[in-house]
């Protein structure tokens, strides 16, 4: 009884699970057929063509005054009068500071007594000089009236005409005019000597007269550039010297300022790299600034230089561009954000954005639809953005129909009915920019040189090379 019982209910459940097979077979062959029956989806295509791209690196980087001049006196002294607003903008050589000018108003009458009792001394000198010359003639004459009456006397005493006593006085007065002759003539070289010595005497007093109004000068502190001044660190009736350190005042010249860039030199590095294969070609020396709350700054800067060295703590290149700056809306060290051109990339693709998926990898790769209509998986390369697409460097080749709209709800191998993607977004490699020009033709607009002071045209890449 127990073995029938046991029997029937074996048959039970093995009739059961036949007809659950069953019902699976039969859902599986109507889901195909329903997918057989359902079109083909639907995905908006764009055909790739290759071109020459600029590639936009961003850096972050700082304001620095184009000129900084710290202004010190150059004379002691109290300070009478400070003649300047302070934070306003100043000329160069207007008036800052009035220091007390007494001192250095005796010293200029010291120093004009001392030019005038240095050319009494040379008048005086000069007079010495006239009195040796026509002391001179007057001993040659005597000089020669003695040799004539020794030469007459010489004649007489071989005759015994004159004593020997009298023969032996001529000859004593004329060695005694001879000795005043070379009197005289001494007398004339200490005249000539006393003569310099007085011009001397003229130029030293002079030079200390114009030492004396130089000072006097200087008690007046003018601005050395034009610019924005900073707070006056002194005021009226403070002592100030010639050899402080601390500054009366710092002024800032901020049109044009500079805006200093860090590059990493391992980026720097990989573009050499890549110009010198061939890859990418040399890109521009103009500079985009985007300031701190989002805005573009309205004119375009230039790159001004490379520093030749690679800080050491930071791994790092400093670039300088330089900005016109006439409304002073930049100021020293604000912070932004640079947009350069470094290079134009040769034989890229650019693709929107939704067209690029990540691995989990983080490897990017997009869908294609090949010559059979069916989904193809393509691994790409993409090196930064331009006009907010992607910059597609290898993976793509001209003509590939690179899948925009409708990636996500298709998978690989899948047939698929492509439409090109014209009214919503045209082929990116013919896109014009918003002026109406081609990525190549907008690079060489943005190359052109901003309003303000001339700057280096060296491109950043050969500023580098420097």
């Amino acid at each position: 009884m127990k073995h029938s019982y046991l029997a029937l209910v074996i048959a039970s459940v093995l009739s059961g699970a036949v007809l659950v097979g069953c019902d699976k077979n039969e859902d599986a062959a109507g889901e195909q057929a329903a997918q057989q029956q359902m079109p083909p989806a639907v995905v908006n295509v764009q055909t790739v063509t290759l071109d020459t791209v600029p590639q936009v690196q961003t850096f972050s980087g700082r304001t620095a005054a184009y000129q900084i001049a710290d202004v010190r006196p150059q004379v002691s002294g109290v300070i009478d009068d400070v003649l300047f607003r302070e934070g306003s903008n100043v000329k160069k050589g207007q008036p800052l500071y009035r220091i007390n000018t007494d001192n250095y108003a005796s010293s200029i009458s010291s120093g004009q007594a001392a030019v005038q009792q240095a050319q009494a001394n040379y008048q005086t000198a000069m007079a010495n000089s006239v009195n040796a010359q026509a002391d001179l003639v007057s001993q040659q004459a005597t000089l020669s009236q003695a040799q004539n009456d020794l030469q007459r006397l010489s004649g007489l005493v071989e005759i015994n005409a004159i004593s020997k006593q009298q023969y032996d006085q001529a000859v004593t007065t004329v060695r005694t005019a001879q000795a005043a002759v070379q009197s005289a003539n001494a007398s004339i070289g200490q005249a000539k000597a006393g003569i310099e010595s007085a011009k001397a005497g003229i130029e030293s007093a002079k030079a200390g007269l114009q030492a004396s109004s130089l000072d006097y000068s200087r008690t007046t502190v003018r601005a050395p550039i034009s610019g924005r001044s900073d707070r006056s660190n002194f005021t009226v009736g403070a002592l100030v010297s010639a050899s402080q350190a601390e500054p009366l005042v710092t002024i800032s010249r901020l049109d044009p300022i500079y805006v200093d860039i860090s590059q990493s030199s391992s980026e720097l590095l990989k573009l050499r790299q890549q110009i010198a294969e061939g890859t990418a070609q040399p890109g521009m020396n103009s500079v985009e600034l985007v300031l701190e709350d989002g805005s573009v700054y309205p004119v375009r800067g230039e790159l001004a230089l490379s520093e030749a060295k690679v800080d050491e703590s930071t791994g790092a290149i400093t670039l300088r561009a330089i900005f016109p700056n006439s409304n002073n809306i930049l100021l020293p060290g604000m912070y932004v954000t640079a947009r350069l051109t470094q290079s134009m990339i040769t034989n890229a693709a650019l693709v929107p954005q939704s067209a690029v998926t990540r691995t989990p990898k983080s490897e990017t790769q997009v869908y294609i639809v090949d010559k059979n209509n069916k989904i193809q998986v393509r691994p790409v390369t993409i090196n930064g953005t331009y006009d907010g697409q992607w910059v597609v460097t290898d993976g793509l080749k001209a003509g590939d129909k690179v899948v925009v709209i409708g990636g996500a709800k298709v998978k690989p191998e899948q047939e698929v009915v492509a439409k090109p993607l014209e009214s919503a977004n045209p082929a990116p490699s013919a896109k014009k920019a918003p002026n109406g020009k081609t990525p190549q033709q907008a690079a060489k607009t943005m190359d052109k040189k901003p309003a303000g002071d001339e700057t280096s045209s060296k491109k950043p890449t050969e500023a580098a090379a420097n």
